[in-house]
């Protein structure tokens, strides 16, 4: 077994929980801009949210708890898009002695009741009147004594408000005390997993768990993350990887702003101009599409393809400085290198605000030529890894230190074991200690190492490079063990394309089923006069246009020349999926490989005709 650590940064002695971080913070820097809000309507004014004031609501919300009858211990349910009212009730919860339950907002109402039911839930927040409805339906169904669904609609009744005017009557010294109740060791959230591969599973998140990737990952990323800088949040606040990336900010003086709605954050970044955000990969496929769809317009398309080739050869030669080989002077590149700035990449730092000094990319694999054009433009993309057991990164690249491809190094306090199948195995602060249900930790820890499931290796200099999912290998007749993530996602990179599903398990060769993504592919057929009428119903149906296949055949044999002869796919077909159907996309975007196969079943089987 091969292994790769790295030793903590931070000292988790002197906290005793998760709301100390805002409690020193608020000490520290109390008149320091926190937050950043805006108005339910489109055209409010963006307003500050000090450290204080953020804390007054916090704790006000706090009394609000206790006095509706919420006790140490307790569970209470956040169902809402990103927001603030959200970090609000978050921390508000913690100062209440309460564990957090994110639920996803788009989660369905089986799914509503399942987590209800299973974490225990007492009281619950939504973040519409729909969603308390939900809640309170979920609720209802419970055998427990509840205290009700709260809603952060304003206009609406039983809200934030409402519980906040409850508390008035609760002591400062009754809150305090409830916030120092939960020690480090203490369940801080249950956070259900999105399962792409088997039914969600509850896993315990403590205080410590937070505490220490809080304090260790800022100060690994203290270039980043400080008091000096600020950050846009779209990413989904039921996810662990946002809210630890609010607790970092917080905790380091980041101002924040969030935005419910993904769309309109290209549409904000002039305005709020952050100097870091946060993405999956697919959002940077999309601005560099967008790019060359203008570039085409114009009818520069062959010049944009030699700014892109010449932002990967600027990122390569930056990458190697990191690595502190020695490079010799090329005049030529420089001079390209100025002149694409002046024509394309200096517009488009413009539409990311001008300021973003980096990029975390997480939630899925990038594409090493886009992270060498993002660094070729002058914006480093740091490559991240981890899982919601692992409270969000457990690997990552570091600023002077990024290498394309890989996912990086351990963070601080975290230790990467590959077993002797590949597996990526975990140990370390961030990491879980179990599931809520037992029977669930009967496969998932191996000599106290966590099994992520994913399958990897070490470079030489200790940095993860991901090769695919355990269960996601493919077995063909001729008995040739296939891993499709590196094909998979060669043909994601192609703007066109959601998401690429390799298939064959059992079958002579390979073949694979391309989900269009719906705005990007109306777009283009658009602008190529061809008409492609989506598919409604639930299963996933072939889109045969002949010019279309002849697009992506393009994609197909640009990924296919990347693997060996034996991990080729012979045949395709495309087609066009409800992408916000839960029940075969999780929250954080990925593909249900189960679900997929079987409403593509016939799909599947005329691949083989």
């Amino acid at each position: 077994m091969i292994e790769s650590s790295t030793p903590p940064h931070a000292d988790l002695d002197g906290y005793r929980n998760v709301t100390d971080l805002l409690v020193a913070r608020a000490a520290a820097a109390p008149d320091h801009v926190a937050f950043e809000v805006t108005g339910a309507n489109a055209g409010d004014a963006w307003r500050p949210i000090t450290t204080r004031e953020f804390l007054d609501q916090v704790r006000a919300l706090a009394k609000g708890f206790i006095a509706q009858g919420v006790r140490a211990g307790d569970a209470i349910a956040i169902m809402a898009p990103t927001r603030y009212e959200w970090a609000v009730a978050d921390l508000a919860s913690w100062f209440a002695g309460a564990v957090v339950v994110p639920i996803y907002e788009t989660s369905s109402p089986s799914q509503v009741n399942a987590i209800v039911a299973d974490a225990g839930v007492r009281l619950a927040i939504g973040g519409t009147t729909a969603h308390a409805v939900l809640l309170q339906a979920a609720l209802a169904q419970t055998e427990r004594i509840t205290l009700g669904a709260w809603t952060m609609d304003a206009a609406a009744s039983g809200t934030l408000s409402d519980l906040v005017a409850r508390g008035a009557e609760v002591t400062d010294d009754e809150v305090e005390a409830r916030r120092t109740s939960a020690t480090q060791d203490d369940p801080a959230t249950i956070v259900y997993t999105s399962g792409t591969t088997g039914e969600p599973k509850g896993v315990v998140l403590t205080h410590r768990n937070f505490l220490g990737q809080v304090l260790n990952i800022a100060a690994a990323y203290r270039e980043i993350v400080n008091e000096d800088g600020n950050t846009v949040i779209f990413l989904p606040l039921a996810h662990v990887l946002a809210r630890g990336l609010q607790l970092i900010c917080l905790a380091s003086g980041m101002r924040i702003a969030h935005l419910s709605d993904p769309s309109t954050v290209v549409a904000t970044l002039d305005t709020l101009r952050p100097t870091f955000l946060v993405v999956v990969p697919r959002v940077l496929q999309k601005i560099q599409a967008a790019a060359a769809a203008k570039a085409a317009d114009k009818g520069l398309s062959g010049v944009w393809a030699k700014a892109c080739s010449t932002a990967i050869a600027w990122g390569h030669r930056a990458e190697r400085i990191d690595a502190g080989r020695r490079i010799s002077k090329d005049l030529g590149l420089s001079l390209r290198h100025r002149f694409f700035d002046a024509l394309f990449f200096r517009r488009l730092r413009s539409v990311m605000g001008g300021r973003v000094g980096y990029i975390l990319s997480g939630g899925a694999a990038l594409d090493a030529d886009l992270s060498l054009f993002f660094r070729g433009i002058g914006v480093p993309v740091i490559e991240g890894y981890g899982l919601t057991e692992t409270t969000a990164p457990l690997t990552g690249n570091l600023p002077g230190r990024i290498a394309s491809g890989s996912v990086g190094s351990p963070l601080p306090g975290l230790t990467v074991r590959i077993s002797d199948e590949g597996e990526v195995l975990a140990r370390g602060i961030g990491v879980f200690s179990g599931y809520r249900n037992p029977a669930h930790d009967e496969e998932a820890f191996v000599d106290g190492f966590f099994r992520t499931g994913d399958l990897g290796r070490l470079d030489d200099q200790g940095r993860l490079i991901l090769d695919g999912r355990l269960k996601d290998v493919i077995v063909t007749s001729n008995g040739k063990t296939i891993v499709p993530t590196r094909w998979e996602n060669a043909v994601e990179s192609d703007p066109l394309i959601s998401h690429a599903v390799m298939v064959g398990e059992g079958k002579p060769y390979l073949s694979a089923l391309l989900v269009l993504d719906p705005e990007q592919t109306l777009t283009w057929a658009d602008a190529q006069g061809v008409s492609i009428p989506p598919i409604a119903d639930a299963d996933l149906r072939a889109v045969t246009d002949p010019t279309l296949r002849t697009r992506l055949q393009q994609a197909v044999d640009a990924a296919n020349a990347l693997v060996a002869r034996s991990e080729q796919v012979r045949r395709f077909s495309v087609v066009f999926a409800d992408l916000d159907d839960r029940a075969l996309v999780t929250p954080t975007m990925k593909l249900k490989r189960s679900v997929v196969l079987d409403r593509a079943a016939v799909t599947v089987e005329d691949l083989y005709l």
